[in-house]
């Protein structure tokens, strides 16, 4: 019997298949820090530096991308963007001057990177997704996951076996030769432009806000006055401060720092990885079942206790086990809070409300990736960042439990629409 598959779900794999590319070439910055200071006699400060400014590029791009996206839609943006990442990050193995670097990955690769980013990806899923939506959502994120599991290991073999210029020249070509074409050839905006209805049928409830957009100006002033807003926007900021800036810049040189080698490095990497594609996937499932402010209080406290492990990391074992931990709850967090916004705020643009909650998780990532740097400089020692990072992510748990909740709510509305 043949079983026919919504294109909903081929939208999905796209999605997942350039975060992953993209994401990943991203993702795998900390593999190029110590060959970037060997080669061009900067120090650890300095090269988080590069880490920073690509991490404000991108966060000021999210507010950009959110309006660029609902004027142009989402398929043009993650397009022209992965271009501009596989272009940049090429060009980057003819760099002879740290500030050819500065520009070439701290600006150029990261406004592309800013918009195949989530802010697009989002859009484009909700598009497609009025049932399961919290499934794709967390399908869609894998794609980091993927990205960090595949991309971030591959590039330090890469360098070890070859060199970092032959590193950017591969992902360069990977990302314009394979990854490009594939979106073009399938990507779409919307159930539409194939002639079909998203997965759950078209929703009267998300109509009706819809059509009450498009007649009004968004004002950023009334969004700035609610509390849902800030609980959910500061623990969004922590979140960055704590993987992509802290975790995604720093681990690998921490480990290299601790006498580990390049393949209990990368083996850790990946488990890390690995699991936080299954943080992912489970977080994607419960948050269609279960309150995402509770999720996300408790990966909040789940990923401060990893921190706690990491401090005492001084064998291969506890790395490890780390690694799992930090895994699970690393991404976990998005698509909970990218729920929750879509709930508090349904009456706006998504993709506008969406690029401000990433440029405040681009704020506190590029904050974790030049203060650790900044405080190794001077110390020798990321100890002070791990601490600081423990007492800020507890403050986020506590700052998402205050959040309304709104899962017995709209688990009431789809009652209601049942029952009519």
């Amino acid at each position: 019997m043949r079983i026919k598959i919504h294109y909903a779900w081929v939208i999905v794999f796209v999605t997942f298949l350039t975060l992953l590319a993209v994401q990943g070439v991203r993702l795998s910055f900390g593999a190029f820090v110590q060959p970037w200071e060997e080669e061009f006699s900067m120090d650890r400060g300095t090269i988080s530096l590069i880490s920073t400014l690509s991490f404000i590029i991108y966060g000021l791009s999210q507010p950009i991308i959110g309006k660029l996206v609902d004027k142009w839609g989402a398929r043009i943006i993650l397009s022209l963007s992965t271009f501009l990442v596989g272009i940049s990050i090429f060009l980057t193995s003819f760099v002879t001057q740290p500030w050819q670097l500065f520009f070439l990955y701290g600006i150029l690769v990261s406004l592309g990177v800013g918009g195949a980013s989530n802010v697009a990806a989002t859009v484009i899923v909700t598009n497609w997704f009025n049932e399961k939506r919290g499934l794709a959502l967390g399908l869609m994120e894998a794609g980091f996951g993927a990205g960090q599991m595949l991309l971030v290991p591959g590039s330090l073999l890469l360098i070890h076996w070859f060199n970092w210029e032959v590193t950017v020249i591969i992902l360069g070509l990977f990302l314009t030769l394979i990854i490009l074409p594939v979106m073009l050839l399938f990507l779409r905006n919307n159930p539409q432009e194939k002639g079909l209805l998203p997965i759950g049928g078209n929703s009267k409830v998300e109509y009706r806000g819809e059509q009450k957009n498009m007649g009004e100006d968004i004002s950023i002033w009334k969004i700035f006055r609610q509390k849902e807003f800030w609980f959910l926007i500061l623990p969004f900021g922590i979140c960055g401060f704590t993987t992509t800036g802290l975790m995604d810049t720093h681990l690998i040189p921490y480990s290299h720092d601790h006498g580990f080698s390049t393949n209990v490095t990368s083996a850790a990497v990946s488990v890390l990885a690995g699991f936080n594609i299954v943080g992912i996937l489970l977080s994607g499932i419960v948050a269609d079942r279960w309150s995402s402010k509770k999720m996300l209080f408790y990966l909040y406290v789940m990923r401060a206790l990893s921190f706690c492990i990491l401090l005492y990391s001084h064998n291969p074992t506890l790395l490890l086990i780390f690694a799992i931990l930090f895994g699970l709850v690393d991404f976990a967090t998005v698509a909970p809070t990218q729920l929750l916004a879509t709930q508090y705020f349904k009456d706006y643009s998504v993709g506008f409300i969406l690029g401000w909650l990433f440029l405040s998780h681009q704020i506190g990532s590029s904050l974790g990736a030049y203060l650790p740097g900044l405080v190794y400089s001077h110390v020798g020692s990321y100890n002070i960042s791990f601490y600081f990072s423990i007492l800020v992510l507890i403050t986020a748990s506590i700052l998402s439990g205050l959040l309304p909740e709104t899962y017995k709510k709209m688990k009431a509305q789809a009652t209601d629409e049942i029952d009519v």
